[in-house]
């Protein structure tokens, strides 16, 4: 992959970071996917004190469906559970297929008395779930947060630059769709942003668009 490529995907993956400061909140909400690192950020979180309950999510997705023999809710919780969160604590929502459900099911789930919840996920995925919290997850505040992974050491052997460049583009565009579909609320978007991705697109990495 050549320094243009690297350089457009570093501006992306910038971009889609958020790492809001965290505050005591009410509960912890896991995002499924392929990354269990996400996982283990739950754990140290929960062990920190943030929250004293957790919520894991996620059936499968568009990267997962064959990567676990059990959802990626029950995943996660093995994870959570061997970093020694009580099982007592955990809560597993493990039909969610997309970040909307992520959010609606685990509300669901937690009841309508929580007043601020910390969302974790992925580093390059936490602004497209901000922008979704905000237009789903109403009268809550929303913490997002992911594991302190930097731009070269996300990709995995299971997940490989090429996916995640492809993951980042999708993301994006979804971020671009969604607000006109009541999915999200819009984001502003810098220019070097935009030519980042339409320069990732131009180049091939078009297959996780919509």
């Amino acid at each position: 992959m050549d320094a243009r490529v690297l350089a457009a995907a570093r501006v992306l993956f910038a971009y889609h970071r958020i790492d809001d400061p965290l505050a005591p909140s009410d509960a912890i909400v896991g995002l499924g996917s392929y990354d269990l690192r996400v996982a283990d950020r739950c754990a140290e979180l929960f062990h920190d004190g943030i929250a004293p309950r957790l919520v894991l999510t996620g059936r499968s997705g568009h990267w997962t469906r064959d990567l676990y023999e059990t959802s990626e809710a029950e995943a996660f919780a093995q994870i959570c559970v061997a970093a020694g969160v009580p099982e007592s604590a955990i809560l597993i929502e493990p039909e969610a297929s997309n970040i909307g459900e992520n959010i609606r099911f685990s509300a669901a789930l937690l009841g309508p008395d929580l007043r601020r919840v910390v969302l974790v996920t992925k580093p390059q995925t936490q602004r497209r779930v901000k922008a979704a919290v905000a237009r789903q997850w109403a009268g809550v505040e929303a913490l997002v947060t992911a594991p302190r992974t930097a731009f070269g050491d996300q990709p995995t052997h299971a997940f490989p630059l090429e996916n995640f460049v492809n993951e980042m583009v999708g993301d994006l565009q979804r971020i671009l769709d969604y607000p006109a579909k009541g999915f999200a609320v819009a984001q502003d978007i810098p220019g070097e942003v935009m030519a980042a991705y339409e320069f990732l697109i131009a180049r091939g990495f078009d297959r996780h668009l919509a």
